[in-house]
């Protein structure tokens, strides 16, 4: 066993060795390599290769075994997902053997890339597979071709939906006198939120409508005011101070916003801001619920307001248009990365709010694939080339 790991080590300096001879990208000041190679001839693996100064960290992209710290000639030690290197790879049987099969095959693999490399790249764009891919789709085509995937529209229901629609292209959120208020108070705050909390219940929730706003607002928002509960609420000007955070009561520590409690990205929130950088006078309330399972859910909190005759805006209305009707993107991820938050990975002009696996298309999948924008795959070449 300690020969066999010995002969690990050593095959894994020579890796981080040939691949000097390979061309690499620059990620800050990192060198960074992206191996994709076929093992047996029929399971596809991506290795990337990250070099800081002299230390060289591999990871298994898309597998749970972790990564490798390598210092050429020093040693080796294999690192949890959170970045921590706990020991020597010599030291741990199951991990060694997990990589000397996937070392061995990527060092055969850089043969071949070294011997033609575009023949080598081409059998990677036939062959790597797709679940392992970023693309993105259109949200018509999914939302014609798979009937019983979840639709924002039919979760909002026929007459808001033509409501909201209606309201952004007549050009309701240009017009100030729509979206802003001269003066506000915490109870004018609180106000809003009674209706919207109102609007928001679904049938299994909650939701006791005889509180006051602030009431409500202190029984289901998240509970991390940061002052608003404690100024006076009648008070347009202590309001203001702690808008623009002049009050001692404001420490800017807390979430007063987020009136429906979530994730980092699942809550809904319902903020006061002032209608610019540059003006401290007058004020815009906003709801935002951008996750897909709290958009319905907004966009009724932002309709109710509306209806109550309050000024009241949401955040992106164009793009919640474009998700009512389809005519946004939806990305497909690898199914290695979690649904959650993956969106943030595509540029904004690609319009991608909501993602999927590729394998959630199922029995589409033949339909679909055909207009899927794949995201190129890194070529992989030789240096003198």
């Amino acid at each position: 066993m300690v020969k066999s790991n010995m002969e690990l080590t050593d095959s894994i300096f020579n890796f981080v060795h040939e691949l000097h001879e390979f061309c690499y990208e620059l990620s800050s000041l990192d060198r960074v390599w992206h191996v994709f190679f076929p093992q047996q001839g029929k399971t596809w693996h991506h290795l990337s290769v990250a070099r800081y100064q002299q230390t060289f960290y591999i990871t298994h992209v898309g597998d749970n075994f972790g990564a490798l710290e390598v210092q050429p000639q020093k040693g080796i030690r294999t690192m949890e997902r959170a970045g921590s290197a706990y020991n020597h790879i010599e030291n741990q049987g199951k991990i060694a053997e997990e990589w000397r099969p996937l070392i061995a095959a990527a060092r055969k693999w850089l043969k071949v890339v070294g011997r033609d490399w575009l023949k080598a790249n081409r059998k990677i764009r036939m062959e790597y597979p797709l679940r392992y891919r970023y693309g993105f789709v259109h949200h018509g085509l999914i939302r014609a071709v798979c009937p019983d995937l979840y639709r924002l529209d039919k979760e909002l229901g026929k007459g808001a939906t033509r409501k909201f629609i209606r309201l952004v292209e007549d050009g309701f959120f240009r017009k100030p006198e729509n979206l802003e208020v001269s003066s506000m108070t915490a109870s004018d705050y609180f106000k809003y939120c009674k209706i919207a909390y109102i609007a928001g219940k679904d049938k299994e929730e909650e939701c006791d409508d005889s509180l006051s706003g602030r009431e409500m607002y202190k029984r289901y928002a998240d509970g991390r005011h940061d002052g608003l509960l404690d100024i006076d609420p009648d008070s347009g000007k202590e309001f203001a101070a702690w808008l623009d955070g002049a009050h001692p009561k404001r420490t800017r520590g807390g979430h007063p916003w987020e009136i429906k409690r979530g994730g980092n990205t699942t809550h809904i929130d319902m903020a006061v801001l002032r209608p610019s950088l540059y003006r401290r006078d007058g004020f815009q309330v906003e709801v935002k619920g951008e996750a897909i399972g709290r958009m319905a859910e907004t966009i009724r909190m932002f309709l109710a307001i509306h209806k109550a005759n309050l000024p009241i805006s949401i955040a992106d209305p164009e793009s919640v248009r474009k998700r009512l009707l389809a005519q946004d993107n939806i990305g497909i991820i690898p199914d290695y990365i979690p649904l959650h938050r993956a969106n943030q990975h595509y540029d904004k002009n690609n319009d991608v709010f909501d993602v999927m696996h590729y394998d959630t298309l199922g029995r589409f999948k033949r339909r679909i694939t055909p207009c899927i924008t794949w995201e190129p795959l890194p070529i992989l070449r030789p240096i003198n080339v």
